[in-house]
């Protein structure tokens, strides 16, 4: 209490020196020593001086009750100049000094503080020239009340003045403070468009996410040749936080929001869109970690641009997850994490960027320890209503498919990605036979006899598809089929319709198709047990396929004949070629009243106006089974 008193009396002291009229006359100690009192009257001296200390400390007492009283009631225009009836006791040095007192020793309510951190910013705001003078004072007081006054700060300046930029950065500097700080700032700036913060004083007033916006821009700032361990630390929480302001507050934007942007902007110079300041601020972010290259490769491929559109806004964070994970896997894979309890709870106003990214960072995972909680979302987006939500999750699926320890879990979504292979979108049907071929590629996992024979059924279509990416996918998983399911007689009659379309499309001018329909059919004459077919594809002697065949299976010859009749209309001319040889072949082992035969013919008769390589095969081929069917001896033919 002493060092208290002292204090105070230090301090009244100093400011009635300050008060003073001016310098006294040089003889005026000498007046004062003549009219000293007499050497008697010592106790008398010593009695007046004590009530003199005293009324100094009554008055100095009553200085700062009155300081006390102007805080509690916000009169914080006191820390001006002139305009006040306290002006005269509170200049800018005395009342920093008290509020030095307030702080270090303690003269204060909770309830209190955030008026203080008002005065505090009221005070540098006015002394420009002096702006570290209340440093010490402000960390005292975080280090007590970290979410009083980070929350005050951001209500009182919300576009972060020249005030609360210099507070700030001392709250950043600090060793005691910095933490808390930041973790308070991050917390409102997840929560849009305001989150409803009780400080000391009862105030509930909303505190706008955009406030800890650009507070964070200036923290970036400030810290551009330094990244404080809290920003690295939180990293993919700011990205993802970032990110989704940038578009809510391009996919809407309420009243409230535009109101106080207007207000920010009316204090200082800030671009006219919230939008484009967070992509400002997530630009500031990935400079803390990341070289301009990497900032401009984005922008080189209008990236920037896209995040301000809602219509392109997850093709942009793709496009940013992609160029994060070359940068660096731990990248995507901190992000990723971070990512899924967002996408676990449903949130459906980002869920399709954030499902963009997680897609594209995916393969930066442990499919072990994440495989169930990625697999959970992918299920429920699988029957999205929104195709590009469908294609997103299949992507995803994609790479899951290719870890052995989903292969089990992936099983159960068997019914889901059967009608997704009756999708009109070639890009989906694409995705769900590589899910398909990849899955029973790792040899794990049997597929029963129902759902092999759903799929048999669902595949048919795409061996003619026009597409030759999903011809050559949808034989591949043939293939696969043959080699994962157990043999059925349910399945058989689909084994057998697919023979003449891997025939033909053996002789496909794509590679790619061509190699697939050969192990696509040597697969069908495993699983039919036919070995000198699967001989003869072996050793790769397609023209004895017709014959082998047809003599092999007289009893589905007709079957057969309609299967290759489309083939005389196709594009490729060797096939048209191919056609007519088949039908040539096949009209031996047919009877004379089988409808077929006749069809057979019709087509030939119709392939004259074709080249004249196909057409002259035609009529040849014509002639001769006119010619042997008026012979007694066909079987010889």
């Amino acid at each position: 209490m002493a060092g208290r008193r002292f204090s105070l009396l230090r301090l009244f002291r100093r400011k009635k020196e300050e008060e003073s009229p001016g310098a006294a006359p040089a003889q005026q100690p000498e007046e004062v020593q003549q009219v000293q009192p007499p050497q008697e009257d010592a106790g008398q001296e010593r009695t007046e001086e004590q009530l003199r200390a005293r009324g100094r400390f009554r008055r100095a007492a009553q200085l700062v009750c009155r300081f006390i009283r102007c805080i509690w009631h916000e009169e914080a225009t006191f820390m001006a100049t002139g305009d006040t009836a306290n002006s005269d006791l509170f200049n800018a040095q005395t009342s920093a000094a008290l509020l030095d007192m307030l702080v270090e020793n303690g003269v204060y309510k909770a309830k209190q503080v955030p008026a203080i951190v008002r005065c505090i910013h009221q005070w540098l705001t006015s002394n420009v020239s002096d702006e570290h003078r209340l440093d010490k004072t402000l960390v005292l007081l975080t280090e007590a009340h970290p979410t009083d006054v980070a929350v005050t700060l951001l209500r009182s300046a919300p576009a972060c003045d020249r005030a609360a930029r210099t507070m700030w950065k001392t709250l950043i500097s600090s060793r005691g403070t910095k933490e808390p700080v930041l973790q308070i700032l991050f917390h409102v700036l997840e929560y849009w468009p305001a989150h409803r913060r009780r400080t000391s004083d009862g105030d509930e007033r909303d505190v706008f996410a955009l406030a800890a916006t650009v507070a964070l821009w200036e923290i970036l700032q400030l810290s551009h040749s330094w990244c404080p361990s809290a920003v690295k630390d939180n990293f993919p929480r700011l990205l993802l936080t970032l990110l989704f302001q940038v578009f809510i507050s391009t996919e809407e934007m309420s009243e409230q929001v535009e109101t106080f942007w207007r207000r920010c902007r009316e204090q200082r110079s800030l671009p006219p869109n919230p939008n484009r300041f967070a992509v400002q601020t997530v630009k500031a972010l990935l400079r803390q970690l990341l070289d301009e290259d990497v900032l401009m490769a984005i922008g080189r491929k209008c990236g920037w641009d896209m995040l301000l559109k809602a219509d392109s806004h997850h093709y942009a964070v793709g496009l940013l997850a992609r160029e994060l994970c070359r940068v660096s896997r731990s990248f995507g894979r901190t992000i990723a994490v971070s990512l899924l309890p967002r996408l676990s709870r449903g949130e459906p106003l980002w869920e399709l960027p954030a499902l963009a990214f997680l897609v594209e960072v995916l393969h930066c995972l442990n499919a072990r320890q994440c495989g169930p909680s990625v697999l959970q979302i992918i299920s429920r987006h699988l029957r999205s209503q929104c195709p590009e939500r469908r294609r997103l999750a299949l992507r995803g699926l994609v790479v899951l498919s290719k870890a052995p320890s989903m292969a089990k879990s992936i099983r159960s979504l068997n019914e889901s990605l059967l009608e997704l292979l009756q999708d009109e979108d070639t890009d989906t049907v694409q995705m769900t036979l590589s899910v398909f071929i990849n899955v029973l590629g790792l040899k794990i996992i049997q597929i029963s006899s129902p759902i092999a024979l759903k799929l048999l059924e669902a595949l048919q279509p795409l061996f003619d598809n026009e597409h030759s990416q999903l011809q050559q996918l949808s034989m591949l998983l043939f293939r696969e089929l043959m080699e994962a399911t157990e043999r059925s007689k349910s399945l058989k009659p689909h084994v057998y319709l697919s023979l003449v379309p891997f025939y033909f499309n053996w002789h496909d001018e794509n590679q790619r198709v061509a190699e697939a329909s050969q192990r696509a059919l040597f697969g069908a004459a495993r699983f039919l047990k036919w070995r000198d077919l699967e001989h003869l594809v072996t050793m790769e002697q397609p023209w004895r396929f017709p014959e082998c065949l047809l003599e092999k299976d007289r009893s589905r010859v007709g079957q057969y004949v309609r299967q290759a009749l489309p083939f005389l209309e196709s594009p490729e001319e060797p096939l048209r070629k191919l056609a007519i040889k088949f039908l040539g072949i096949a009209a031996r082992s047919m009877k004379q009243e089988q409808p077929e035969l006749q069809l057979i013919c019709q087509a030939l008769q119709g392939m004259t106006d074709d080249s004249p390589a196909v057409s002259n095969l035609a009529i040849e081929t014509l002639h001769i089974i006119r010619a042997v069917r008026r012979t007694s001896f066909f079987p010889f033919w």
